[in-house]
């Protein structure tokens, strides 16, 4: 499935609002805020994320810390969001295209599990689609389970501009 961002979701207020009934838009908010990482403030991305975990979750000081690291390496903050969207490539420094599509997918096992939903994404930096498991609440909404968002932010190939070789 192809997910259309006509504008990037920006406060936690907005992805309050998102219909999260339905998983690929759990997904699709989770990309647009890792897009909006800011290394001298990561609360706000905290913030943003605790919104599509759920209460029922609370992120822990381990956890945040562990989000900032991954985030801080290669300086990668900078460019891993915006390179889930379709048109971004190394070669463009992932300058997407738009509008801002993403791509969802799911494999034989993305039902697997009753009241859970394993979902793709594919970055224009990586090989292989990366999982996220989402979990159906009681509420009838989805939340991000745990901490499966975390194959996402693993490294990607670096933006051909840093590129020290031919």
């Amino acid at each position: 499935m192809i997910l259309t961002v006509n504008n990037i979701t920006t406060t936690k207020e907005e992805l309050e609002k998102l219909d999260r009934t339905d998983p690929y838009n759990v997904i699709g908010g989770y990309i647009q805020s890792i897009t909006e990482f800011d290394s001298k403030n990561p609360d706000i991305f905290y913030e943003k994320l605790q919104v599509l975990e759920g209460t029922y979750q609370p992120l822990s000081a381990i956890m945040k810390q562990n989000i900032k690291d991954r985030m801080m390496q290669n300086d990668k903050y900078s460019y891993i969001g915006k390179s889930y969207f379709k048109g971004s490539t190394p070669e463009n420094d992932y300058t997407p295209t738009e509008p801002y599509q993403i791509e969802i997918t799911e494999n034989p096992y993305t039902d697997a599990e009753e009241g859970y939903k394993k979902l793709f994404v594919q970055s224009g930096g990586a090989d292989n689609p990366r999982g996220i498991t989402l979990r159906l609440a009681k509420d009838g909404n989805y939340y991000i389970w745990s901490d499966s968002f975390m194959g996402t932010l693993a490294d990607i190939r670096p933006l051909e501009s840093t590129n020290p070789w031919v």
